[in-house]
């Protein structure tokens, strides 16, 4: 035997085996394209061609959504002959979406017809070559370098050949060094491809432009921030992280980019692994051009882009200096860490003496920056935010995130708590004048250990009950919304600050 195809393993195995494991692979590409029959179900007076593909200059162009979906734009040029031709449409992403899959002829639509569009995904693998070689002659050698030569007559976790002479060998598939086999079994493919069948009605030339969805790219802005020592001011850097793990290489693709909420029904199956190899950030040559698609924004880098298989790639498209912005406290008495809900829910929050008695310490410290003079929208992302210190090193003081933020709009960023701020909030009286009323009174501590005088904005949230009244205060506040109130206290260098104020709700 002769063997043209052979299976090498190395000595590194696990209990599941190789055969398994690329069984499991392999079963994940197990989709089947919108098949309208088989290529033999095509009556002809003649041979079926098979042309090879070209590239077309600037063909292709890559749409990606940031969640998750990218649209694939990929012309090539084929030599078709009048008659059947058999197009093969290799390098597709393994996360295709296969129902998405599109075909348009481009030099002479009219004259070009599609019969058949089918996705071929019968891998070449351990698992599919035993699968197509039972009952076939293959040959085995061990670790121990014997070699075993019969006919397969299993190729699930253990290999059982027979011999010649009759005699039924069992191998452990983890005692395999390698088996092999006489040549590629008809049917198996070296990579995802898309195959059409279609008529042509005269020789020549044509490009066809394949779109289709796949899963496993996507895309984030990711923002660094960089605080002016005065805390007046910040230096805004935006960067796309884009992600690919589909399974594909797009060499030279015209990128664009989607923010926005795009409706889509979900689809299982599509999404790739979550890991991926860092790419370094690549700075553009030429801005990022902006502009609005439909209820969207579109971003498109004015460049050809390569996109490698599992690489994360980094694209800046916004940088603003000196762009004003502001440092301050909020100390929330009622918020739970780990986001703003209530520490503690009842069924009747008017007359349950327990409800919305907490006292949080932590004093917010948060940033808010104008977008005014900022020449981009900034869609959703991680922000990151530094400031130097006194030997010009920058750190890190916080990070957060921000969503689809149109030009004009002041995001505001919760980076941290501050160390030196503390607060404190006690309930001082709890009454029920009348049935349909009930009135409670708070106190609001806050220290300040720094060595200046800080402002903090206090927020209460007067959630009993919808109609409610401040009847006493000793402090000035803000009606925020419907059931938020806000003082904006000075505390001094080393001294605390107290502000007290009683709510009076009623209901019918």
């Amino acid at each position: 035997m002769n063997p043209l195809w052979r299976i090498v393993f190395g000595f590194r195995t696990t209990s599941a085996g190789p055969a398994r494991r690329l069984g499991f692979a392999a079963a994940g590409l197990g989709i089947l394209l919108l098949a309208c029959g088989s290529l033999g179900g095509i009556r002809s007076s003649g041979p079926i061609h098979t042309p090879t593909a070209e590239a077309a200059d600037g063909g292709l162009a890559l749409t990606v959504y940031n969640h998750g979906t990218a649209l694939v734009q990929d012309r090539r040029r084929f030599d078709l002959s009048q008659g059947l031709n058999r197009i093969s449409f290799s390098d597709v992403a393994a996360s295709i979406d296969p129902t998405s899959v599109l075909i348009k002829p481009l030099t002479s639509p009219r004259g070009t017809s599609i019969l058949e569009q089918n996705y071929e995904f019968d891998l070449v693998g351990a698992a599919a070559l035993l699968e197509k070689y039972l009952d076939e002659q293959i040959l085995v050698v061990t670790k121990d370098g014997k070699e075993f030569r019969g006919k397969l007559l299993s190729g699930r976790d253990d290999l059982v050949l027979q011999e010649s002479s009759g005699r039924v060998t069992v191998i452990k598939v983890e005692n395999v060094q390698e088996f092999s086999f006489p040549e590629l079994p008809q049917g198996l493919i070296t990579r995802p491809t898309l195959v059409w069948l279609l008529r042509a009605g005269q020789s020549g030339p044509e490009e066809l432009e394949v779109t289709y969805l796949t899963g496993g790219i996507s895309w984030q802005a990711d923002y660094v921030l960089l605080l002016a020592a005065d805390e007046s001011a910040i230096d805004l850097d935006g960067w796309v992280t884009l992600t690919n793990t589909s399974g594909a290489t797009f060499p030279e693709a015209q990128l664009k980019l989607i923010a926005g909420d795009l409706q889509r029904f979900p689809q299982p199956g599509l999404a790739a692994g979550d890991l991926y190899m860092e790419g370094a950030p690549t700075p553009t040559e030429a801005a990022v051009v902006q502009r609005e698609f439909f209820e969207y924004h579109l971003y498109e880098v004015p460049r050809p882009v390569t996109i490698q298989d599992n690489q994360t790639k980094q694209i800046e498209f916004v940088s603003a200096g000196d762009v004003p912005a502001e440092k301050f406290f909020v100390y929330d008495g009622l918020q739970c860490r780990g986001g703003y809900w209530y520490c503690y829910v009842s069924r009747y929050p008017q007359t349950d003496p327990s409800y919305g008695v907490t006292s949080n310490p932590k004093v917010m410290v948060m940033v808010e920056f104008d977008t005014e003079d900022v020449e981009a929208d900034l869609p959703r992302g991680r922000v990151r935010v530094y400031q130097e210190d006194i030997d010009g090193a920058a750190l890190l003081i916080g990070e957060d995130a921000i969503d689809h933020t149109p030009k004009g709009e002041n995001p505001r960023l919760y980076v941290g708590d501050a160390f030196d701020i503390v607060g404190e909030r006690v309930r001082t009286d709890f009454r029920r004048p009348s049935e349909t009323q009930m009135e409670e009174e708070y106190t609001i501590t806050l220290r300040n250990h720094k060595d200046e005088t800080v402002e903090v904005r206090v927020v209460e949230h007067l959630s009993r009950w919808t109609e409610w009244r401040i009847f006493s205060s000793t402090a000035d506040y803000t009606k925020l919304d419907a059931s938020t109130i806000e003082f904006r206290v000075n505390i001094p260098a080393n001294g605390e600050t107290k502000v007290s104020y009683g709510v009076r709700y009623i209901w019918p």
